[in-house]
């Protein structure tokens, strides 16, 4: 019988955990420096109000992949959800992602989606022919209006630094629609858990041969030489004590908002305004809109460098912080019985559904390396 450790109770530990454990004739611990399972994507009622808040700022479930979105509803129950976002800039309400809609509200004409096409591509920057930061691209990509309006002041608040200052790359992921589709997804598959995120995570290891034990805390220094196998999904940084450094990120926290009836009529609003200083509010009683609630709860969430006592969200990966994590990864492929896993340990940024699938795949290679008794894989990506 193997013995294994896994650090982290976030969804790449709890679909590691569900799958070694239906699988292998194995007993599993799990450890967690939080009191609670579930990693970021934690859920939990509100006393006051009895909304499911979504305590780590908005979780929206997606995926273009039906395998995955057939394996989270095996486990519970997924409502169909729609999530919109609008945005405020400069006093007035738009729609968003930039679509056609938006496009006609900011410059006040009712273009037809071939017109708006035209039309963005006479206020690109065609100047700027190798775009070289953030800024270059947006400019080439969506002219200067546009980009002024709704991403230099959000994207400068959310990353601390000038547009000028980041690769031209994170561009990449914001889309712009020649029609009126304000739906913030593109796949095919989205929905809510009924009740939360929380609970799946409870349904993917709620085995008798796994054992939780929360509030504790994963040290470099620990003996684990009892295991088999430890599977680390926290900071890779933190696993190596910052021999090389820290590794970047940014941070995020929330100001709580109650209030009577609808605060803002709709789950998300972006500020996109550098004069105004938080990035959004969440409105957590939209993400279950089969509920119904007299009271509100919303999240005003505010963006800031991560220090040692703050909990990273967004890696910044930027050209230091690859060198750093070359150094990390190259310290743990020496190590014996050890693999990374997951958004941390890997110190990429990936939604909900690229983790799942991620881990299943990992646990396959995992369990197939024991089969073969070759070596198991260390990392689950090649590719930084």
């Amino acid at each position: 019988m193997k013995n294994f450790l896994i650090i982290g109770t976030g969804f790449s530990g709890a679909v590691l955990a569900n799958q070694l454990a239906n699988q292998l004739d194995c007993t599993i611990d799990m450890w967690d420096e939080r009191n609670h399972i579930a990693g970021n994507c934690h859920t939990q009622r509100d006393e006051k109000t009895g909304i499911m808040v979504h305590q780590y700022g908005p979780h929206i479930f997606n995926t273009d992949k039906k395998e995955i979105w057939d394996f989270v509803n095996s486990f519970v129950e997924f409502k169909p959800y729609v999530h919109r976002v609008k945005a405020m800039s400069s006093g007035k309400v738009y729609s968003l992602p930039v679509n056609l809609h938006t496009i006609n509200q900011l410059f006040q004409k009712s273009f037809t989606p071939n017109e708006a096409k035209i039309f963005l591509e006479q206020l690109a920057d065609k100047t700027i022919t190798d775009p070289q930061n953030f800024e270059e691209q947006a400019l080439r990509f969506i002219g200067k209006e546009l980009y002024y309006a709704f991403f230099y002041g959000y994207t400068k608040k959310q990353w601390g630094c000038e547009p000028t200052e980041l690769p031209a790359s994170i561009l990449k992921r914001i889309p712009v629609r020649f029609n009126y589709d304000d739906n913030y997804h593109n796949n095919i598959y989205t929905g809510i858990p009924a009740n939360g995120y929380t609970a799946l995570m409870e349904a993917l290891i709620n085995l008798p041969n796994i054992t939780v034990t929360l509030n504790k805390k994963f040290t470099p220094t620990m003996d684990v030489s009892k295991y088999d196998h430890v599977f680390y999904t926290g900071p890779i940084d933190a696993y190596f004590n910052f021999k090389h450094g820290r590794l970047g990120y940014r941070t995020v926290t929330f100001e709580t908002i109650y209030a009577d009836g609808d605060y803002q009529g709709v789950t998300q609003m972006n500020f996109c305004d550098a004069d105004v200083p938080y990035t959004r509010i969440t409105e957590h009683k939209h993400f279950t809109y089969w509920e119904k609630h007299n009271e509100t709860i919303c999240y005003k969430e505010f963006s800031k460098e991560t220090t040692a006592d703050d909990i990273p969200y967004y890696p910044k990966r930027l050209e230091v912080d690859k060198q750093l994590l070359l150094n990390y990864r190259s310290d743990a492929e020496l190590l014996k019985g050890v693999s990374f896993l997951g958004r941390l340990a890997t110190y990429r940024y990936m939604d909900m559904h690229h983790v799942i699938g991620e881990a299943l795949n990992f646990s396959k290679e995992y369990i197939s390396s024991l089969q073969t008794q070759t070596k198991p894989p260390v990392f689950p990506n090649i590719e930084l």
